[in-house]
Parts: C-alpha cells; sequence; structure tokens
C-alpha cells in the first residue's frame, strides 16, 4: 500500500512537472511567436468593422483628440456638418459602424493613411489642387534605404522584422518592458536614474497620432495604446510580418519632428530632412543606397542627419530646438554603437563622426508661387474656410477633404495662360487689343490687369466654371475693391426706371380714366405723369406693353446743361460727341452708352423716389420747373424755390422724420460692437483722411491723440500721414468746433446716424425710448436750418441735398436687393455713370437675375465634399441649394434682355456680333454692358466749373451673356501712376472676349 501511495505521488509530481513545463513552454513560445495572441486579435478585428451606406449615420462616433485625428479634421467632421447643412448641403452618405467599434474604448481600428490633406477637383474629376502632408514620404517598404532600416530598428525596436516568428505581436517587446519595469524600480530608489520607456515603433505611432496631445499620461493610456496597436497589426491576418513592414514605413513617413516657423509641424523623416537641414527626399536616399567610396563623404554627412532625427524624436523640441549640441552628442554616441554592432562599415562611422551637424534653426522662408496661377485654387481655398468655418488655409490645406468644384478646369488654365499671354506687346496684339478705343500703338500691356469670370446657368443654381486674372498679387479684382465700372452702371439705373414703371403698373393699371386723370393733376414727379397719362391712353396694357413703351421715351443727349447734385452743380459729356445734339429713346441710349440721357433718366428716378422719402411734405416746398434739355415737358427736374409760409408743417416734419431716421438707424446698428458699429460707419463714406479723422473725433470725442493716429493708421495704411497733419486733423474737427449738422454735412452722412452711433458706443444696452429722450436737443438742432429762412439760396440748396440724399438711401436698397455690393451709392446723378463703384463679381450676379428670368440663384462653386475617405469617419455631403428667389418680374427681365442684346448687335459692343455660332451654324445671342471707369481726384469751382483733375485708376468691363446658358464679366484694369497714361475703353474687353470665346469651348456645350 505504502509503495502504492509512494508512486501516485510520484506520478502526480511527474505529471505536476509535466504540466508546469508544458504551460511554461507554452508562455515561452507565446512570447516568442504570440500565436494565442494573433488568434485572439484576428478575431477581435473582424468585429470591429464599418461601412459606408446611404443618408446619416445613426451609428458612428468621432475622436475627441489626438494630433492625427485634429490635423486630420475627424474630430470637428461633426461641426463641420453643421456649418455645411446650414448652407444647403445634405448628407449623401456616411459610414455605420459595428456595435463592437461604437462600444469600444480604442480608437478605430482601420489601415491609417500616412498622407493626406486638400484635394480640389473640377467639374469633370480633374484635379485643381492638391496639397499632401507630409510631402515628403515612402510609398513602400522597398523605397526606404536598407540602411536606414537598419539604423531605425537597432535604435527603437530590433525585433520587429525578425522573420523566425511572423505571428509575433509588435506591440510589446518584452525585454524592453523587463528592462522598462527595472528602471521604474530604481527610479523610485534613486529618483535620478533614468526611466526609458517600453515603447515599440507600433505604440509610439499609437501614441502620437490618438493619444491626448500625442503623450502617455497615465498607465491606463499606455494599455489603450497597446491594445490598439495590436488589434492594428492583425488586421490583416494572424501572419503580421507585411503589417509590420508597414510599421516601419508608416513611422518613417509620420514621425512628429517638431515644428518650424514658416512651416509649421514637420512629420516624417523625409519633411524633417527637407526643412531641419535642406535635403532633397530623392537625392539623399539615392546617397544612402551606394556603397561607393566617391561619395562616402556625402553618405557619412546625410547618414548622421537621417540618424540625428530618429534620435530627435524622443524629445524633439529641445534637440532641434533648444540644444543641438547634445543631439550631437547623442548621434555620436549611436554611431560607435551602430559601428560596434557592425551595422555601419567602418569607414561610415569614422567618416560620420568626423562630420558636424548644422540645423537650420531659423524662420524658413516660403516659396513665393505666383499668385496669378493659383487665383482659382486660393478663390476656392477662401470659400472653404468661410464655408466650413476654419479659421486659416493651413489648417484648411492638411484636411483629409476631396472637394468637387464646379470649375472647368481646361477652361480655366486657358483663360489664365492668355491673359498672361495679353500682357505682352505681341501677345496683345496677337488678341486684337491695339486699335481704336483701346491700346495706342506705344502703350504697354504689361501695366494692365485682366480679369474674367464665367458662370452657367443650371436648373437649381448658378455654377462658377472660370474665375481667374493675370494680377500676380493676392488681390481679386473681381471682388477685392470698389471699382468705377463706369456706364456699367447704367444696366442697374435701367433695371431701376423699369422697376418703377412696375410698380406703377400694379397701382394704376385698370383705373378709369377719370381716375387717373384726378390723380395725375397732383401729381410731383415726371415717372408718375408719364404712366398716368400712358394708363389712360392704353387702359388695358399689359406689363410687357408698358415696359417697352418705357423704353421708347425720350431724352435729349445734350451736355450744355449744369445739374444740381450732389451738394452742387455739376457737368457731363457724351463719350461720342456726335451724341450730343441728339434725341433719343432709353433704348438707344442704352445701346449706344449715352451719358446724358442716363443723367436725366437718373434725376427723373430721383425726384421720383423724393415723393416716396420720409421728407415727401418738403417736396412741395419745392417747385418744378421742366428742363429745356428733356424730350417733352414732362422730363422735368426738381429746381428749388422755397415757400417760405409753412413754419408750422417744417416744425412737425423736424420731430417726426428725426424719430423715423432714429428708427431707422437703431435697427442698423442694433447687436453690433462698438467696433462693428464703427466700421460699418465707415463703409459708408469715402475713406479721406478729413471724414475719418471727422468720424474718429464725433464718435470718441475724449480719445487721446495716441489713440486717433492708431485708428488713421490702421484705416490708411498706405496713407503718408506724419505726425503733423495727423495733430492738425485732431485739432480740427474736435466735437467743440462743429454742429452736429456740420459734422455730419462734412461725412456726407446723416448727422442723426453720426449721433446714433456715438450714443451707442457709449451706451451699447440703449433701447429705442431712451434714444428718443436722450436725443431731443440733436434733433431739433439737425432741422434748425430749416426755419432759418434769411439765406433762401442756401436754404434751397440744403433742402434739395437732404430730398436728394434719401432718395439715394432707397435706390441704394433697391440696388443691394438685386446683389449691390455696398451699403451707400454717391449721393449724385453720376451714380448713373459709375461714380459709386461696383464690382465685376456683383455685376455677373445682377446679370445672373437676367439670365434667369428674374430669379436671384444662388451661386455654386462646389459640388460635393468627402471627408476622411476610406476611414470609420468617412462621410460625403452633396449640395442642395435652396431654391431661387423672384427678385424681378419675368417681362421686366425680357425687356432688359434684349436691350442687352441690342448693345451687341448694334451698340457699343457690336465687335461680337455673330461671334459664337453652334456646330449647325446657329449663332448663339449674346447680349452685354459695356462700361469705362476713369475714376479721378476733382475739384470743381462753385460755379461747376473743373479745376483740377487727377487719374487714380482706369478700367473697362463688359458685362455680358451668352445664349440662355452662360454669363459673366471681362475687366481691364490700370491704377496709378500709370492710369493717366492710358485711354482704353470697353472696346478693349468686349476685343479680348472676342479673342477668349473659342478657347471656353462653349458651342459644344449650348447644343
Amino acid at each position: 500500500m505504502s509503495l502504492f501511495h509512494a508512486l501516485k505521488s510520484r506520478s502526480l509530481l511527474v505529471l505536476l512537472i509535466l504540466l508546469v513545463a508544458a504551460t511554461g513552454w507554452i508562455v515561452i513560445d507565446e512570447l516568442r511567436t504570440s500565436w494565442l495572441q494573433a488568434h485572439y486579435f484576428v478575431r477581435l478585428a473582424s468585429r470591429l468593422n464599418y461601412k459606408l451606406e446611404k443618408g446619416p449615420s445613426p451609428s458612428i462616433r468621432f475622436p475627441t483628440s489626438g494630433p492625427y485625428d485634429e490635423r486630420l479634421g475627424y474630430n470637428k467632421i461633426p461641426e463641420y456638418t453643421n456649418a455645411l447643412m446650414s448652407h444647403g448641403f445634405i448628407v449623401a452618405e456616411q459610414v455605420r459602424m459595428s456595435s463592437a467599434l461604437l462600444e469600444s474604448p480604442l480608437s478605430p481600428i482601420y489601415a491609417e493613411k500616412d498622407q493626406a490633406g486638400l484635394t480640389l477637383l473640377d467639374h469633370n474629376q480633374r484635379l485643381l489642387y492638391a496639397f499632401l502632408s507630409p510631402t515628403r514620404v515612402y510609398t513602400n517598404f522597398n523605397a526606404i534605404p536598407e540602411i536606414l532600416v537598419d539604423t531605425l530598428l537597432f535604435v527603437e525596436d530590433k525585433e520587429l522584422l525578425d522573420s523566425r516568428y511572423p505571428t509575433r505581436n509588435p506591440a510589446v517587446n518584452w525585454s524592453r518592458l523587463d528592462r522598462a519595469l527595472f528602471d521604474q524600480v530604481l527610479h523610485v530608489i534613486h529618483r535620478q536614474h533614468d526611466t526609458p520607456g517600453a515603447s515599440t515603433l507600433v505604440t509610439q505611432i499609437e501614441k502620437y497620432r490618438h493619444s491626448p496631445e500625442g503623450r502617455t499620461s497615465s498607465i491606463h493610456e499606455k494599455f489603450l495604446q497597446m491594445d490598439a496597436a495590436s488589434i492594428r497589426s492583425y488586421l490583416h491576418g494572424r501572419d503580421n510580418m507585411a503589417d509590420r513592414r508597414q510599421i516601419v514605413v508608416a513611422y518613417l513617413n509620420t514621425v512628429p519632428l517638431t515644428a518650424r516657423m514658416g512651416y509649421g509641424e514637420v512629420n516624417g523623416l523625409g519633411d524633417g530632412m527637407w526643412t531641419w537641414y535642406g535635403r532633397n527626399f530623392d537625392e539623399f536616399n539615392h546617397l544612402l543606397r551606394r556603397q561607393d567610396d566617391e561619395s562616402l563623404q556625402q553618405r557619412a554627412e546625410v547618414y548622421k542627419q537621417a540618424l540625428s532625427l530618429i534620435i530627435a524624436q524622443r524629445r524633439p523640441s529641445y534637440f532641434l530646438q533648444k540644444d543641438s549640441p547634445a543631439l550631437m552628442r547623442m548621434t555620436n554616441h549611436y554611431l560607435r554603437l551602430l559601428g560596434s554592432a557592425h551595422l555601419i562599415p567602418p569607414a561610415l562611422e569614422r567618416t560620420a563622426l568626423s562630420q558636424p551637424l548644422h540645423l537650420n534653426q531659423g524662420p524658413l522662408v516660403p516659396q513665393v508661387n505666383s499668385f496669378v496661377s493659383q487665383k482659382a485654387e486660393n478663390l476656392l481655398r477662401n470659400g472653404l474656410l468661410s464655408l466650413l468655418r476654419i479659421p486659416n488655409l493651413y489648417t484648411l490645406d492638411r484636411l483629409d477633404l476631396n472637394v468637387q468644384t464646379t470649375l472647368d478646369g481646361d477652361a480655366q488654365r486657358a483663360v489664365t495662360d492668355l491673359l498672361r499671354q495679353v500682357q505682352s506687346s505681341d501677345g496683345a496684339r496677337t488678341a486684337g487689343l491695339y486699335g481704336h478705343n483701346m491700346l495706342g500703338e506705344n502703350d504697354d500691356p504689361q501695366r494692365l490687369s485682366f480679369s474674367f469670370t464665367l458662370f452657367e446657368r443650371s436648373p437649381g443654381a448658378n455654377l462658377l466654371r472660370v474665375q481667374t486674372d493675370n494680377l500676380d498679387q493676392p488681390f481679386d479684382i473681381n471682388s477685392g475693391a470698389r471699382l468705377n465700372l463706369g456706364s456699367t452702371s447704367k444696366l442697374r439705373t435701367l433695371i431701376t426706371y423699369l422697376e418703377i414703371m412696375t410698380q406703377l403698373h400694379q397701382t394704376y393699371a385698370g383705373m378709369s380714366r377719370q381716375d387717373l386723370m384726378r390723380i395725375l393733376a397732383g401729381s410731383q414727379d415726371t415717372l408718375t405723369r408719364w404712366a398716368l397719362t400712358y394708363f389712360s391712353e392704353n387702359p388695358n396694357s399689359r406689363l410687357q406693353d408698358m415696359l417697352e413703351a418705357a423704353m421708347r421715351r425720350t431724352y435729349s443727349g445734350n451736355p450744355s446743361e449744369a445739374f444740381f447734385t450732389g451738394g452742387g452743380l455739376q457737368r457731363f459729356e457724351n463719350f461720342e460727341p456726335e451724341k450730343d445734339n441728339g434725341i433719343m429713346t432709353v433704348q438707344e441710349g442704352f445701346q449706344h452708352s449715352v451719358n446724358l440721357v442716363f443723367v436725366r433718366l437718373m434725376r427723373d428716378i430721383v425726384h421720383h423716389y423724393e415723393t416716396q422719402t420720409l421728407s415727401a411734405s418738403l417736396v412741395g416746398l419745392i417747385k418744378t420747373t421742366p428742363s429745356t434739355h428733356n424730350a417733352t415737358a414732362e422730363t422735368g427736374a426738381a429746381e428749388v424755390s422755397v415757400n417760405a409760409s409753412r413754419q408750422a408743417q417744417l416744425s412737425l416734419f423736424a420731430d417726426h422724420e428725426g424719430r423715423e431716421f432714429l428708427f431707422r438707424f437703431y435697427k442698423k446698428y442694433k447687436g453690433k460692437t462698438p467696433d462693428e458699429m464703427m466700421q460699418t460707419l465707415i463703409d459708408g463714406v469715402r475713406a479721406k483722411p478729413k471724414s475719418l479723422a471727422l468720424l474718429f473725433r464725433s464718435i470718441e470725442p475724449e480719445a487721446s491723440f495716441l489713440q486717433f493716429t492708431t485708428f488713421m493708421h490702421k484705416q490708411l495704411p498706405e496713407a503718408e500721414l506724419g505726425e503733423n497733419s495727423l495733430q492738425i486733423l485732431y485739432d480740427k474737427f474736435a466735437v467743440e468746433k462743429y454742429s452736429l449738422m456740420d459734422r455730419g454735412y462734412l461725412a456726407g452722412i446723416h448727422p442723426l446716424e453720426l449721433w446714433l452711433v456715438g450714443y451707442l458706443f457709449h451706451h451699447p444696452t440703449a433701447t429705442q425710448t431712451q434714444l428718443v429722450g436722450a436725443s431731443t436737443q440733436q434733433r431739433q438742432e439737425v432741422y434748425q436750418w430749416l426755419f432759418k429762412s434769411h439765406n433762401k439760396r442756401v436754404q434751397e440748396s440744403r433742402i434739395h441735398q437732404m430730398l436728394e440724399l434719401e432718395a439715394f438711401q432707397m435706390i441704394a436698397a433697391d440696388w443691394r436687393h438685386l446683389g449691390y455690393p455696398f451699403a451707400a451709392l454717391t449721393p449724385s446723378y453720376a451714380t448713373a455713370l459709375g461714380a459709386s463703384g461696383d464690382r465685376p463679381d456683383s455685376l455677373a450676379e445682377l446679370m445672373g437675375i437676367i439670365v434667369n428670368q428674374g430669379l436671384l440663384m444662388p451661386t455654386v462653386a462646389f459640388q460635393d465634399l468627402q471627408f476622411a475617405k476610406g476611414t470609420p469617419y468617412e462621410t460625403h455631403f452633396v449640395n442642395r441649394p435652396a431654391a431661387g428667389i423672384r427678385v424681378l418680374p419675368e417681362e421686366l427681365t425680357e425687356v432688359v434682355r434684349r436691350a442687352l442684346i441690342g448693345v451687341v448687335q448694334d451698340g457699343t459692343g457690336i465687335r461680337l456680333k455673330d461671334a459664337l455660332a453652334q456646330k449647325n451654324g446657329q449663332v448663339i445671342e449674346m447680349g452685354g454692358k459695356t462700361g469705362t471707369g476713369d475714376q479721378r481726384f476733382v475739384t470743381y469751382a462753385p460755379s461747376g466749373k473743373l479745376i483740377a483733375s487727377r487719374a487714380v485708376n482706369r478700367s473697362a468691363t463688359f458685362v455680358f451673356l451668352i445664349g440662355d446658358r452662360f454669363f459673366g464679366t471681362v475687366t481691364a484694369y490700370v491704377h496709378e501712376p500709370y492710369a493717366a497714361d492710358y485711354k482704353f475703353t470697353s472696346a478693349m474687353t468686349v476685343q479680348l472676349l472676342k479673342f477668349l470665346l473659342p478657347r471656353l469651348g462653349l458651342p459644344t456645350a449650348m447644343e
């Protein structure tokens, strides 16, 4: 029995030993091969999946931190979604995550991109722009020089590519982990003992990509890194040798190497070598592959630089920016270790040790690219900044974002190249730009800037196809400035005229002749009288008929009359003297761009609006006397003569109008910050030193001279304002020097608007009731001039000026309704000739309304945006713009369209007549409006005589339509001091469009 028990005990012991041995063998084998881990992580990875489906996803989560996810914009996709949806985009496709992935505490597991960035495509999916970061990367493992791989593994992860164990988990290096734990224990005992980490390459990648701030903040964070790295290593199966090689590629491509001023973040060895050592990527890799003695010196220098960056990643800011000698010492130390391990030849070791390290540590001077070649790209990128609410282009360019735009890349490049060519004399001659009303024989086209825009009408929007210019500056001629675009303003004036006629049709059409005659007897403006007479003779007239009749109204082209407008007497001239003695219809005046016809038409428009203003009661104080230069007695002008017997009426008017203006201005400025109020006020005046000084001293009368000079230099950065001249302005416009009325008059704005901004500036929470109470004295002060009858001529002038200012405020509101870009118009009949300025892109928007038969359609430059393609965050947006808004009646736009076509058929745009035809020979109708702007600083005598004139800039514009689908603008521009040397007109831009047409490929598109 005792023998049996002995044998049994021995058997159990043997069994136990065998079990322990087997367990030990399994553990040791697992530590070497990771066989069990491979099976587990492969199964786990298969559950952490996702797929792309239609519509917004109910099952998706986005990262909240991590440098990689922040740089590529993955954490901001919810914010971008809100921004895009507010602009008419919808989520067309989005990833659905599996429940296991949704619930996982780890960052999603997928094949991450080493290189990503913004890509812009044209409407045919052709590349317009691409920014990829990092810029210089290895495309695969075989592209990396072998010496780099060996060096990296020696320094960071010796066992990573051990082919004896094809299933090994690269996230854990047990020997390094043991050493790290031992060092941690020693650190507790001896605080000065170093504690190097145990991170393998793949866990380092996980850390600098997805951990908050790229750091390991806790043991929990370390385990999350290791878990995620382990799963990611088995994405493609248990045999992960290919994945492990890809870890080397990913690390070398993306390792963070701090940042450099003028460049930004530096990621990856390729960008690091270029940024810190100025090394060309292809050249340094070629050198590292060579083995010959001739290249030893260069190879050793490059190798040492690359090794220094592999080492610097441990403390990149310290080594690369603060203590480069320490980096030199550490690099030499590793050179000796690599030599001892026989990983580099002795000759390479010796030569490299003798080489210094010269880091480029100053600000990097960015490469200067041509602004001309990047105009479209910059336009689109700035559009995306606004659309996505992103603060700068640096951030935008690094987003993992593909954008399909509406641009036609081929046409964009062709037009850009041609606009460059016409800046040379030969190119301008080829384009036919020399000749009458164009360039003179000795004119240099190099001084000129040309711009071109083209839109295509589609069922839901106006699509931007081309927008470019040849100005080699970031300034955009199309939308960047207020330009005098000359007679293109006649198009806006004509539309305003026809809108008045439309309103009169709505008011009086269908009335009996008796009622019309009774209204006619009391009517005070020319346009209303004409409409009443027209309806009395044509009682059943349709709107179309009336508008066509309105286009047949006649005016004189005589320039001998002086017009009281804009605060003084002004005289105007026609461009073609042969039109001076003609009587012509509005249609003819528009077709041939006759200035005096439109000055007189604007006078009638202004007088009509004067009867609609808050000051309509003052119109009764002004006698209307017909001008001898109008075609009929009905086209009279408001020549002032005051009836001085209505003091009581004037007193009631002053109080009533003062309140109304306060309420209007309060609505304009309500909710704005003091800075925003000041800027809005500034936008409404001419940016001249005196005007700005007066505004500032009125709004902030207690401000110091230093505050005043800071303001003036900010508003007029290019003006030469010395301390003496600024002191004079500061003293001259002190608030006590001028009355409120005089300050408003000098600034060119309503004095109550000036007072209200000053009051709100210091009482931002004031209500309307409080404003009325606080402004009693100011309202009386503003209208005191009405009660002073000792100088009737001055009184009459001020009444007329007040009425005219209010009328132009109403006209400006109508223009803004149709896309006019500025808050105010110059209160002068010269506005009909371009004096108030405009922008080419705003004129194009107006032409779009005509082409779309009165509908204001959204302008679309972006068709769809695709974030994070191929990732668990992929989201695809498609533009679904809002429906168009009717802003003009269809009948009106048809009349205007025929007038525009008349300009090309037999007017100032005749060069384009029959210029474009389809393949079947059918001519495509074209129309447009020409405009020549000659912006000058002028000085007039009180009599209206011109005293001095200086050219500031000269422009020529043609806003056009092509068929019923395409429209746009073409502009030429030259600024001072060269503007005075040129005499070109819009004939040159018409000719330029004719030259460009065959390069746009429109006939095929029109079929």
